[in-house]
């Protein structure tokens, strides 16, 4: 079944729905899933709700609809998502919600199928039609009945961020500085989803850096389908080694952290600003998948282990104290035993201290999917555990030789029924991701705040945490 475009013109038209006795429009509640720059639309989307002046509540128990904001990224993620949606329905049913509105990368990828699934729906917003929120729920919300559902209009450059709604709590928050990528990695479907690489002017992301400093944020995480190659489709060659330069000028911020590296267009210049930078964290996220030449190349991945280390050697070499994160794919069709070898290899040869492992997801529409020599899954499950119990050694080690040093720690928020304990991180630990720091000693009668950076001896390990003591 082929379901029509809602156009720009139907949506806008809608009248203006009644305000409530106390002046609220309509009250939401929202879920949102998936990565950072899945987050960064929602807030987007929030703040522009706010602005016409719709009311988020806590609790779908009050709202009149719920906006879910999917992920449709790999197997794991979808289930998420459609479990999301069928709780969300099953509330519309029970008389509980009013509308469910579906939005972001599931609503993109599965288009009309999702809506012939699961017809209760009543919009779906793709990732490019986010700014339509407020008229899609306009017209819901006065009862305004029309077939279209769907709207998803063609790829466009990045939209602004500058009005937001922080989900994050206050002191961090997420900056996303360009949209879709141009990699043709044959395991992922995210071009399909977010379109081509779109860059936002260095000037556009100065300026909401520059609110979000203002706005109480101590933490600026950089992110980006391909953060390296920002800068390439608007000004003819990487930028991002200029805006970086500029985003450390920021005086009302006090950390930024990089995510996202692709292991290309990494120049000497940007090694020297990142080793000399007052606010840009020694800390880089570069996803790699995997360190056999013959699964770079079936991945496409554009380069080599020779390549990589070579990378990783001059970053290790010229930026002090430097935290290198990666993630990688085991199960990946063709992957034989000699490969997971290297790739083991390669884990405990590089020590990063940081490492996050996947299971191979078969994603329609990608090259990967037509390739032969599948990996059974508990096969690709076992060398999963085999690459982490390498790195399980390794993280160890890094983390028991923290203690007895003295460290930055940003406070998170308390531990709860603990008094006097709170939770943060270091420079060494991106939210949400990384392992955290236990901070224990605190005073009762003067108690820590969220968004506090203090210094704090680490004087043990906790597994992959740290417990600190404020000096």
């Amino acid at each position: 079944m082929q379901l029509p475009i809602v156009s720009e013109s139907a949506v806008s038209s809608s009248k203006q729905p009644a305000e409530s006795t106390d002046g609220v429009r309509g009250r939401y509640a929202v879920v949102s899933l998936g990565c950072p720059k899945n987050l960064v639309d929602t807030e987007q989307m929030l703040g522009r709700l706010d602005e016409e002046g719709y009311a988020m509540v806590e609790s779908v128990d009050t709202a009149d609809f719920v906006v879910i904001n999917t992920c449709g990224f790999i197997d794991s993620a979808r289930a998420e998502s459609y479990g999301a949606i069928d709780e969300m329905l099953a509330l519309k049913k029970a008389g509980k919600l009013k509308n469910v509105v579906v939005t972001g990368c599931l609503a993109e990828r599965q288009q009309g199928k999702l809506l012939e699934d699961r017809p209760e729906i009543d919009a779906m917003i793709g990732v490019f039609g986010r700014n339509e929120i407020v008229s899609v729920i306009d017209r819901l919300q006065s009862g305004i009945e029309e077939q279209e559902k769907v709207f998803r209009p063609a790829p466009i450059r990045p939209l602004s961020d500058a009005v937001r709604r922080a989900v994050t709590p206050r002191h961090f928050a997420y900056l996303k500085i360009s949209e879709g990528c141009d990699r043709l990695c044959t395991f992922c479907a995210i071009p399909k989803m977010r379109g081509k690489h779109y860059s936002k002017p260095i000037e556009q992301v100065i300026d909401e850096a520059k609110r979000l400093g203002e706005s109480g944020v101590r933490e600026v995480v950089i992110v980006a389908q391909d953060t390296t190659y920002y800068g390439k489709d608007l000004y003819g060659e990487p930028r991002l080694n200029e805006l970086l330069i500029e985003l450390d000028k920021i005086e009302s911020i006090d950390w930024i952290r990089l995510m996202y590296f692709y292991p290309m267009y990494i120049d000497d210049a940007l090694i020297d600003t990142l080793a000399n930078a007052k606010r840009i964290l020694p800390y880089i996220d570069m996803p790699l998948q995997h360190a056999s030449d013959t699964m770079l190349k079936r991945m496409s991945r554009k380069t080599t282990r020779a390549s990589q280390e070579e990378i990783l050697a001059k970053l290790r070499d010229r930026i002090p104290n430097l935290i290198m994160r990666t993630t990688l794919i085991t199960g990946f069709p063709g992957e034989t035993e000699d490969d997971i070898d290297q790739l083991c290899d390669f884990v405990a040869t590089q020590k990063f201290e940081h490492l996050g492992v996947f299971t191979y997801s078969i994603e329609e529409d990608t090259p990967a999917a037509k390739l032969p020599n599948r990996v059974p899954a508990e096969v690709a499950q076992a060398r999963y555990d085999r690459v982490m119990e390498v790195q399980q050694k390794v993280a160890f080690e890094w983390i028991n030789s923290r203690i007895g040093t003295v460290e930055t720690v940003i406070i998170d928020s308390p531990l709860p029924d603990q008094e006097g304990v709170w939770i943060g991180r270091t420079r060494g630990e991106s939210p949400d991701i990384d392992g955290i720091v236990y901070v224990s000693g605190v005073d009762p009668d003067d108690p820590l705040e969220i968004g506090d950076m203090i210094d704090c001896e680490i004087v043990a390990s906790d597994g992959y945490d740290l417990v600190a003591a404020p000096l």
